[in-house]
């Protein structure tokens, strides 16, 4: 498909804001969703993106900005993978095909991006908490024609910070309507009770339009008897929701756009905390998507008409995720006291591979990064050896755990950092550039970060053999350097705590941790044509650091090199500055990694070359110190 080809049909090209669809009748809602359908369907085709999410609230969208007065009225979107349908709808549908490209705009909610856009989002179960802030915030300015609306699906629902959000909503009057937007799945088949209990509430009988305002009045009443009786009465509310003290309506179909509508405008009327269920599908109107919505959650490019994915050729390569779901399987194998838990990420972590041949053993936990870690240090307290396995960007949402939980007791938890680094087109929110950082304040923890797929699969068999504290490996999203071929070796132990020469040189030093080291050694080698002689030392472990190493280096070379693909404050190049300067080495550094800023989305390639840590920047960076006296 040609890009000339990614237009909008006759009523979306039509509406450049939300009073636009003011001037537009219901009936005419309706083809305006199936045509946005489309325009997302033929957009994400070419350029990927978070598809069944956002197929699934094309209705929601319209409907939202039709009754309410954005971005006057707050429209929070949870997790924002779902907000394609809204970013077009608010002014961006001409620019919606530079979706997640560097320079274009962003997958997810981003307050810099658009005034649409109240508030940043990425990661799940943060809607509530921001909502009810706003609404307070608008109570106190006196604004009291301002409505609060979040968004917020029933997955993100299982995350403790949601459940602490209601919890102090609950005890409010504020101006705040939660909509549940419940289609039974996140990425993976959601995990816990409060599933089956929503499953449960779906379930049943979707009332009638007629029987609207006196389910409302109804729910209201219910609400404002509970708040005028004592704290214990809550608990015998007819459902979980409106044990919270919010006004509950619901289920109702979230894909008619005109039930709705007619459901928001009444729901407007009404003061305090409501919640609208919704139950929608995910993927809606494209057959692909709703047939397999872990698939179609972002799927790469895909045939438009069929849908089927157009996978790249990777010539023969391997993902790193795969070598480490493959990994783990033969370790458990080896290892009955191997456990594996995950916050809602068994697919994309590659956990199915030991959960499909030992069920028990694997947790998904969902989207609870925090009981995810201290779960697993209850297991390791009991004598098993657990891999928590959790992205990068999502570890920082349990940090106290990790400290408190695992480190000050050095339980033996290892941590399987998946997507570290620059992870390309997802942006800011989803980054893994402050692990190394983080994690090398911690006393008792293990740092490792693989150069390649076969580094990857020993450093785990490592950690599950013969570490006594916790140990955390990071790797990187996406395909690895070696021939799919030749991963797959007789498990070796690493010396925890030591690194290795990969090649000599006797002018430059170039100290690398992790995958960046496959651009540094290419670029060490390509530099010998030009006379310039770089030696490479791969680290392995941040923490401990092979000082012996370190000392090898300060003692043959007075120029140094660092590469990472994390923060530069906190990690490999603060860690040699200030050994450095203890030692009292006079030498010249030059620092290569990410800057002191967020990083915006793109593709990796680009944001690679932004820090200098391709092939080329590695490069530029060894002649500039060799041109120095």
């Amino acid at each position: 498909m040609e890009k000339n080809e990614l237009k909008p049909g006759p009523l979306l090209a039509t509406i450049d804001s939300p009073d636009d669809l003011k001037n537009l009748s219901q009936e005419q809602l309706v083809q305006l969703a199936d045509e946005l359908r489309d325009f997302i369907l033929d957009v994400t085709s070419v350029h990927p993106g978070h598809l069944g999410s956002s197929l699934g609230v094309v209705e929601l969208s319209i409907a939202l900005h039709y009754v309410f007065n954005t971005p006057y009225d707050r429209l929070i979107w949870d997790v924002g993978h779902q907000a394609y349908p809204h970013k077009i709808l608010t002014g961006r549908r001409d620019v919606f095909k530079t979706l997640r490209q560097y320079g274009g705009i962003s997958g997810f909610p981003s307050r810099k991006e658009s005034p649409y856009d109240t508030f940043g989002t990425g990661h799940a179960s943060t809607s509530v908490s921001a909502a009810l802030g706003m609404a307070v915030a608008s109570a106190l300015k006196g604004e009291k024609d301002r409505h609060h609306i979040a968004v917020i699906g029933d997955g993100a629902m299982t995350g403790g910070m949601a459940l602490e959000g209601l919890n102090n909503v609950g005890d409010s009057n504020a101006n705040l309507l939660l909509i549940l937007n419940d289609n039974g799945i996140s990425i993976d088949k959601n995990a816990g009770v409060i599933k089956d209990y929503l499953t449960g509430m779906a379930s049943e009988k979707v009332f009638e339009l007629a029987d609207l305002k006196k389910r409302i009045q109804k729910s209201n009443r219910r609400r404002q008897e509970a708040l005028k009786k004592s704290k214990s009465s809550f608990l015998r509310s007819s459902n979980l929701f409106e044990a919270f003290h919010f006004t509950y309506i619901g289920p109702i179909n979230g894909n008619d756009v005109q039930l709705l509508i007619a459901v928001l405008e009444e729901m407007k009327k009404l003061d305090g905390p409501r919640l609208l269920h919704i139950v929608t599908t995910k993927g809606k109107g494209f057959e692909e998507a709703e047939k397999q919505q872990t698939l179609y959650h972002a799927p790469g490019p895909f045939d438009r008409h069929t849908g089927a994915l157009l996978a790249k050729d990777k010539e023969n390569r391997i993902t790193y995720q795969e070598v480490y779901g493959r990994t783990l399987l033969d370790l458990a194998r080896l290892n009955d006291r191997l456990v594996a838990v995950t916050p809602a990420m068994p697919t994309g972590s590659a956990l199915t591979y030991m959960r499909d041949e030992f069920p028990d053993r694997v947790f998904d936990v969902g989207i609870a990064e925090q009981h995810a870690v201290t779960f697993s240090a209850g297991l390791a307290a009991e004598g098993y050896t657990p891999f928590c396995t959790i992205y990068s960007t999502f570890l920082q949402r349990a940090y106290d755990q990790v400290i408190h939980d695992v480190a000050l007791q050095n339980l033996p938890v290892i941590f399987g950092l998946d997507r570290a680094g620059l992870v390309g087109s997802d942006g800011p929110t989803h980054h893994g550039v402050f692990d190394l950082a983080f994690l090398n304040s911690i006393p008792n923890m293990t740092v490792a970060a693989p150069m390649d797929e076969a580094e990857l699969r020993n450093l785990m068999y490592t950690a599950q053999r013969y570490s006594q504290g916790p140990f955390a490996i990071r790797y990187p999203r996406g395909y690895g350097f070696m021939d799919a071929s030749q991963w797959q070796q007789p498990f070796r132990k690493l010396e925890i705590g030591k690194g290795r020469r990969i090649k000599e040189g006797n002018e430059v030093a170039v100290l690398s941790i992790g995958q960046p080291g496959n651009y540094a050694l290419e670029a060490c080698s390509q530099l010998e044509t030009e006379n310039i002689s770089a030696a490479l030392y791969d680290l392995r472990f941040l923490k401990p650091l092979d000082l012996e190493l370190i000392d090898e280096v300060f003692g043959n070379f007075n120029k140094i090199v660092t590469v990472e693909d994390g923060v530069l404050n906190g990690g490999l190049a603060s860690v040699i500055s200030t050994l450095a300067i203890r030692k009292n080495w006079k030498g010249q550094q030059i620092f290569l990694g990410i800057p002191d800023r967020f990083m915006e989305h793109g593709d990796k390639e680009s944001l690679y070359r932004l820090c200098g840590l391709e092939v080329e920047g590695i490069k530029r960076a060894i002649i500039q110190l060799h041109e120095k006296n």
